[in-house]
């Protein structure tokens, strides 16, 4: 255990996959968890599922690239679990397409969730940590964050964005007593993103992700578990003196 019963957490994306695992493993890990999806019938049914006794799991519903819908929503979860101890920036998209071929719509729905989405959330979250002097921000980043790799440019812009806004909150509120940290997954299998992408590698004649986890020093791909369990030692006091920080967990398909 991580030390963190009794903490207030934010998850925004958590109705599947990466943010689903999170929300689940805060809960086990004494937390009241507030989930924050586009999805509510989806978001309803996760905290169904990772309820446990003595420990509050709220919904509510929006678009994080939205202001007015993260002020409703996240304001509403704020309101409902109490002063917010830990934010995890999960909310993301994956638009797959070659700089010179993809869609305006695209490009912008890829920032508006990934870049934008970020700063709503944070913009209206943070403040009262900074108020107490205390709290954990942990962002989803990405490998491809930290590498450009074709076909992905607009995810990867993103993805670099989130590693830099990630480092200048860092410094900006290190001084109040509030961290910022980043998570980069490689190639996370068993979620949405991966479902819905992987369709459109297959259309693009791009190797699938069976074919990618045989390149992962590890062998394999990673569970969204993984993740999880590295956002939540970045959350805890287990890293009070680790911020700016983006820690990957690829596997070892990525290691700058």
């Amino acid at each position: 255990m991580y030390g963190l019963e009794g903490r207030k957490a934010i998850v925004t994306g958590a109705a599947h996959g990466i943010g689903k695992a999170i929300a689940a493993r805060l809960v086990t890990e004494g937390c009241d968890v507030g989930i924050f999806d586009v999805d509510l019938a989806a978001a309803r049914k996760t905290a169904d599922a990772i309820g446990a006794p003595g420990r509050k799991v709220a919904v509510a519903a929006g678009d994080v690239s939205s202001k007015a819908d993260v002020e409703a929503g996240i304001g509403a979860l704020m309101a409902e679990l109490g002063p917010i101890d830990i934010l995890v920036n999960n909310a993301g998209i994956c638009r797959i397409g070659k700089m010179m071929e993809m869609s305006e719509a695209d490009w912008k729905a890829t920032f508006g969730i990934n870049v934008d989405g970020l700063y709503h959330v944070s913009r209206l979250v943070v403040p009262q940590m900074i108020e107490r002097g205390s709290g954990s921000v942990v962002n989803l980043a990405s490998w491809m964050g930290k590498s450009g790799v074709a076909a992905y440019g607009a995810y990867c812009a993103s993805k670099f964005a989130v590693v830099a806004l990630t480092q200048a909150l860092a410094a900006e509120i290190g001084e109040h007593g509030v961290r910022v940290n980043a998570v980069a997954p490689g190639l996370i299998v068993d979620t949405k993103m991966r479902d819905e992408s992987e369709l459109d590698r297959v259309a693009q004649g791009l190797p699938t992700a069976q074919d990618r986890a045989k390149t992962i020093p590890m062998r394999r791909a990673g569970l969204p578990e993984d993740i999880a369990k590295a956002v939540v030692f970045l959350a805890s006091s287990q890293a009070d003196y680790i911020t700016g920080e983006t820690v990957n967990v690829t596997g070892g398909l990525w290691n700058d």
